[in-house]
């Protein structure tokens, strides 16, 4: 059976106040003892009273996410695996997570309803693009975020998590052109998106640095699905001048790149080589395909898990929660690249 605030309390042999408030993230009490809190709640199954909560604290206790969809909305299944991250901080902090669908254009007023009604205390932004417009409405209506990703052009300083998208695919592309690869391909998300932008400078760096050109059909740009890597590799081999090497923005796209290689009898890590980012979902590994797949790997999980984290700081006051913060890559090498063919 769960128990209330007092019997919490009385079990850890602390006042009630004090639970609450290390429940609710206040910095006056030390991080040892929110610690030993939450562990007790969750292991004896104390959950606060919301009503109760926002009377006594002002907060919902409740971070938040504006979720557009609609029949051209394509689901993502990178944000399922950022969202299990969140949801592990909350469930184990007492707090909920709260997912408001709109349409695209009424993300604004959305935005606006949950900041005057007091639903959520602080939201996360994901998928930013450049000049992003969320932010801008984020600082002037002051309802706390973090942005998973960067913008470019931002109109305003912000918060954010980020990997070093840039640094990760210059680096991939070195491996390629160490192994011999002239013609490389870079099949991309989509224009504007701050992330693929990232990966295509690092790209093209690196091809600069060993002075190769880039011709623009090397790198597409579209919406990373399957069909996408599987048409858009069909197109490239099909090609004067096909490449003999493919870097894909997802492990989603190299899903169809691989069925083109199959297409055209073309066996990865031998005929032609292939590195794709990602490296994390649990029902999709890398590890697990036909030929073992080199990627990029960056913990998606951990990242929604720190983006919670540090949304909790900057509720209590905490300046952990505030600024930038850039996570390194990794790339994992396994049997998916070679030698450029001679």
């Amino acid at each position: 059976m769960a128990v209330n605030l007092k019997e919490l309390a009385s079990q850890l042999g602390l006042s009630q106040t004090t639970v609450s408030r290390a429940l609710n993230g206040y910095p006056e009490v030390s991080s040892k003892t929110r610690a030993l809190v939450s562990d007790a709640a969750r292991r004896l199954g104390y959950r606060p009273n919301p009503a109760a909560r926002h009377l006594a604290t002002g907060k919902a206790g409740a971070l938040g996410y504006v979720m557009t969809t609609g029949p051209e909305v394509q689901s993502d299944p990178h944000f399922m695996e950022f969202l299990s991250g969140v949801g592990e901080f909350a469930v184990s902090h007492g707090l909920d997570i709260h997912l408001a669908p709109t349409l695209a254009q009424y993300e604004e007023p959305t935005y606006r309803r949950l900041a005057s009604a007091r639903q959520v205390d602080a939201v996360f932004v994901s998928s930013p693009v450049t000049c992003d417009r969320r932010i801008a409405i984020l600082d002037e209506i002051g309802l706390p975020f973090i942005v998973h990703g960067r913008s470019e052009g931002a109109a305003v300083p912000y918060d954010f998590l980020d990997i070093d998208n840039e640094g990760g695919f210059r680096d991939a592309t070195r491996l390629l052109i160490d192994l011999g690869h002239r013609r490389i391909a870079l099949i991309n998300g989509n224009e504007g998106m701050t992330f693929a932008d990232h990966r295509a400078r690092g790209f093209e760096c690196a091809m600069a640095a060993a002075g190769l050109p880039v011709e623009p059909r090397m790198m597409p740009r579209g919406t990373m699905t399957e069909s996408y890597g599987y048409r858009t590799a069909i197109e490239l081999l099909d090609g004067a001048g096909p490449p003999t090497a493919f870097l894909c923005s997802s492990i989603i796209v190299a899903l169809g790149v691989v069925r083109a290689l199959g297409d055209r009898s073309l066996e990865p890590g031998r005929h032609i080589s292939i590195i794709a980012h990602d490296d994390v979902f649990p029902y999709l590994k890398p590890e697990n395909f036909r030929t073992p797949l080199t990627c990029v790997r960056s913990p998606i999980r951990q990242a929604g898990y720190r983006i919670a984290e540090r949304l909790s700081a900057k509720l209590a006051g905490d300046p952990a929660g505030d600024g930038g913060e850039v996570w390194p890559v990794e790339l994992v090498v396994r049997a998916s690249i070679g030698p450029a063919p001679r």
